[in-house]
Parts: structure tokens; C-alpha cells; sequence
């Protein structure tokens, strides 16, 4: 699948599925919807050959286990870089629209300005337990909180940081870092008491060149901070690194703040459980 510069986009249609096991409040959890569409893109342009460089998904409404169609259009392909545009619906009705770059390995200068945060090593952090009610996807990862921040517990500081890894043992390639960047609560949660309905109306995601370079599967260190929030909207900042500390990822989201309870009636920091 491919157009040449200043030619016609080449257009392609494909169809792929959430699992429900990736529930979130009222639909499919945004991080994994993206990471599926992710997947599905790229298995269209060229084969996948080109690492993804940046992904931006707009959620246009809740995604179900109904059959989500995607059109992909190649917008442009390049030596330097390829940008893909897709949009997806179910039942004729939009779901998400959204954009892609790939783009081959190249010389340059290297720089690091975002090491990884010191914290404890997973195995002396305790384990989180989130409500099935409020994330069901919960049950696909396991999440330990690596400082004193943790969701609902009415801190001070918008922030969470965690170690993260999927029970499947799933490769920690480009589509699982995108679910990760949106694996842990809102950081608003940790200045809450009461958890609210927070999805995400608009993801994009940064990857860095570090998953070319053998990133070991397993842990994945997590951070989430909330930038901004008022007027019913937030902007939170996430940053994925591995276990031995390369950045794998940035990402920034537009959230919607609803003031609503959850579907189980959790209202009170009890909802969330952290033990051994």
C-alpha cells in the first residue's frame, strides 16, 4: 500500500475487533483500542517494515465487541517518512479517526532528556487491585505503585507512577507500549477521593528508537501526571521506560472529566485496594 508523493492516495479497508476482556467504563479501553488500530494499520502499509514513529487516535465514541471497520489511506510515503490517516465506525457509526507515521532507521545525534524516574523494583512494590466496576481491563495487567501516590488517595500532586506488565506475557513491542501509555488511572485520581468517569477524547503517542534495540519483554515502568484540569477537561502526560530504563515512549491526551459515579457505585478511596 502505497502513494507517491503528490499522487493519489492509495485507500484500503480492513476490519478488526476489541476483546472484552480490554472493558473499561463504557467501552473498550482507549490505550488498547489504539494499539489494536495500531496494529491493523501497519499490517497494511508495506507490510509493517518501517517502525512506527507517532500515533495520534481521536475516540469518537465508545468502541464495543461489534466488528470495527477501519479505511486506512496512505497519505504520503517517503524515503524519510510515510503518514497514514484511518478512521473507524461500527454499524455506520464513527468510532475513531486518526493518523500514523513510519519511518526507517537513520544516522543522527543522540540525546536523552527523560531518564527514568528512581523508584523501588517491582518486586518491593505491593500490588494494586482496581475495582472489576471501575476497570475491568484491570485483570489483563498488573500494576504496582512505585512511590507513595496512589489513585484516590486524595494527595496533593496529579501524579502516578507504577510498574506494569500483561499476564499474557505479550512482546513489549510499539502497540503494547501504546496500551501502557494509557494503562494506569487518570493522575487526577490521586488528588481524588471520589473516582469520575475520565476517558480520553484525543491520544498521541511518541515512540522513541529504543524498541528497535531489543527491549526486554516483562516490566515496563509507567508515569502519569495531569498537566492541567477545569472546565470538565484535563491533559495528562504519560512516559514509558523499560525495566532497564530506556524510554519507549511519550504520549499526551486530551481527558473528558464526567460527574457521574461508576457502574458499581464505588464513591470512596476504599474502591481501590493495595496489597501484597
Amino acid at each position: 500500500m502505497r502513494a507517491s508523493p503528490g499522487g493519489t492516495p492509495a485507500k484500503r479497508d480492513t476490519v478488526t475487533r476489541i476483546d472484552p476482556l480490554w472493558w473499561s467504563w463504557e467501552g473498550a479501553h482507549g490505550g488498547h483500542t489504539a494499539a489494536v488500530t495500531l496494529t491493523a494499520v501497519r499490517d497494511l502499509i508495506a507490510g509493517g517494515d518501517h517502525p512506527v514513529r507517532a500515533l495520534t487516535t481521536h475516540f469518537l465514541a465508545p468502541v464495543d465487541a461489534r466488528p470495527l471497520h477501519l479505511a486506512v489511506t496512505a497519505a504520503r510515503t517517503g524515503r524519510r517518512a510515510s503518514t497514514v490517516a484511518f478512521s473507524g465506525h461500527q454499524d455506520g457509526r464513527p468510532a475513531l479517526a486518526g493518523s500514523a507515521v513510519f519511518g526507517p532507521a537513520r544516522t543522527g545525534p543522540a540525546y536523552d532528556g527523560l531518564p527514568a524516574p528512581a523508584v523501588p523494583d517491582p518486586e518491593d512494590c505491593q500490588l494494586l487491585d482496581m475495582p472489576v466496576g471501575l476497570a475491568p481491563f484491570g485483570k489483563q495487567v498488573e500494576i504496582r505503585p512505585a512511590t507513595e501516590d496512589l489513585p484516590l488517595a486524595g494527595g496533593a500532586r496529579a501524579e502516578l507512577v507504577a510498574w506494569v506488565r500483561c499476564l499474557d506475557d505479550r512482546a513489549l513491542d510499539a502497540a503494547t507500549v501504546v496500551t501502557l501509555t494509557d494503562i494506569l488511572p487518570p493522575a487526577l485520581y490521586a488528588c481524588l477521593r471520589t473516582p469520575l468517569p475520565v476517558p480520553t477524547a484525543e491520544l498521541t503517542v511518541h515512540f522513541t528508537d529504543a524498541l528497535a534495540n531489543g527491549v526486554p519483554d516483562g516490566w515496563a515502568l509507567v508515569r502519569m501526571r495531569t498537566e492541567q484540569a477545569g472546565s470538565g477537561w484535563a491533559v495528562d502526560d504519560s512516559a514509558v521506560w523499560s525495566a532497564d530504563g530506556r524510554l519507549l515512549a511519550v504520549a499526551r491526551q486530551a481527558r473528558v472529566v464526567l460527574d457521574r459515579r461508576p457502574p458499581d457505585g464505588t464513591d470512596t478511596a476504599s474502591g481501590v485496594a493495595v496489597g501484597s
